[in-house]
């Protein structure tokens, strides 16, 4: 197991669900061994086996903040702290999931691809035309970052 890409949100609260919508998409293609995808959902601390188990982790999340909807961040967290503020619904078990690794010595190398969106929708699981717009060009940098970190550790 050399790379895991895990999409994180709600399926069922709209954009918030972008990074589950990524990571079954991106399951449905053929991807080079040692990368593997997971829908992690709102997993939390039932997520720590992965961060565990894989080198590197690509985690896809949206982000509440006062970006246009559909930008895309790469950001590479060490800490808690270094996620964006305005994160979605689950954030706090995402955070308190990478600083329990980081004390424990045992967080892995982590890339955080965060998309900004407008509002959480209730109960809705279609993406919102801004979402589903820059999707390819979403999965089409998740894959290279993976790649390229896939080739670095070979």
């Amino acid at each position: 197991m050399a790379v895991l890409i895990m999409g994180i949100g709600n399926y069922l609260m709209g954009d918030e669900g972008v990074g589950v919508h990524a990571a079954q998409r991106l399951a449905k293609e053929t991807l080079p061994e040692g990368i593997d995808v997971l829908d992690g959902g709102t997993g939390g601390f039932f997520l720590m086996e992965y961060f565990e188990n894989y080198p590197v982790v690509i985690l896809i999340d949206a982000t509440l903040d006062d970006r246009p909807t559909g930008s895309i961040r790469v950001i590479e967290p060490r800490f808690a702290s270094d996620f964006p503020r305005a994160m979605s619904t689950h954030d706090i078990g995402l955070r308190d999931l990478v600083e329990g690794l980081a004390i424990l010595g045992k967080l892995p190398k982590i890339y955080l691809f965060a998309v900004s969106i407008e509002m959480i929708q209730s109960q809705q699981i279609e993406l919102s035309p801004e979402l589903e717009r820059v999707m390819p060009e979403l999965l089409e940098q998740v894959k290279n970052m993976a790649l390229r970190q896939n080739l670095e550790l070979v």
